[in-house]
């Protein structure tokens, strides 16, 4: 896989699953959550779609694969952790070195650009929930903020370290949805849940405690940011 973005690791997952599937269909929730989960388990890209081409063929070969597509990533998660597995133990048992990039991704132009739509976003988000909640806008304005001064790391000199920026993004994302998490509305929360457990019905029994435990958190994140109209801010998202 040299040369691959280390901060493409959706888009290039979503990508092969189309040309799997033989269709460009949009991603589910439920399949972003899944991505997110693998993504933040440390499941190597590899990993990723040797599962998947496991998967696929294991459909095929199954009743159900008789004229149905494989309509979901859920299908694949035994496939994609055995290839992780598998991996990880012909490294030795050793931990996975972890994947991060070798250059600079991205410009930083791109980068301001992007950190700056996410700051509009937020500020918009914060100065709309004013009246209604203010404790929460009050604690989106501090994300802003901090999104504000990360900015200041691009215009450095010498080489940008996209790891360390990448890290305190990941502290902004979680504090953003622990913001969400604690104001959203009880009746919201529900109807998130339900939709949650009528998409994960099929495939329960077959994922086990931590995998679901994984998913349900990236799926409740995702979801809370599309009711409240805010961005991811991790450089993964910069797409």
């Amino acid at each position: 896989m040299d040369g691959w973005n280390y901060f493409n690791y959706f888009t290039q997952i979503e990508e092969y699953f189309w040309k799997k599937r033989g269709a460009h269909l949009l991603v589910s929730p439920l399949d972003w959550a899944i991505m997110e989960a693998w993504q933040k388990a440390g499941v190597p890209l590899e990993a990723v779609l040797k599962g998947i081409d496991r998967a696929f063929e294991s459909y095929d070969r199954s009743r159900r694969g008789a004229g149905k597509p494989l309509k979901s990533l859920a299908y694949c998660t035994d496939a994609v952790l055995e290839a992780a597995e598998e991996q990880l133990e012909a490294a030795g048992g050793a931990t996975a070195t972890k994947q991060g990039p070798q250059s600079e991704s991205f410009s930083r132009e791109e980068l301001k650009k992007y950190f700056e739509r996410n700051v509009a976003r937020l500020k918009q988000a914060a100065q709309k929930k004013q009246q209604a909640q203010p404790n929460l806008a009050a604690a989106l304005g501090e994300i802003a903020k901090s999104v504000e001064s990360s900015t200041g790391l691009l215009d450095t000199p010498g080489r940008l370290d996209l790891e360390d920026l990448e890290r305190r993004l990941t502290v902004l994302d979680e504090k953003l949805h622990a913001a969400l998490t604690s104001h959203a509305p009880e009746e919201l929360m529900l109807k998130i849940r339900r939709e949650l457990d009528g998409q994960l019905a099929t495939y329960r029994r077959k994922m086990k405690t931590e995998q679901l435990a994984l998913i349900e958190k990236q799926y409740l994140q995702k979801r809370l940011l599309a009711e409240f109209a805010l961005p991811r801010l991790s450089l993964f998202y910069i797409s």
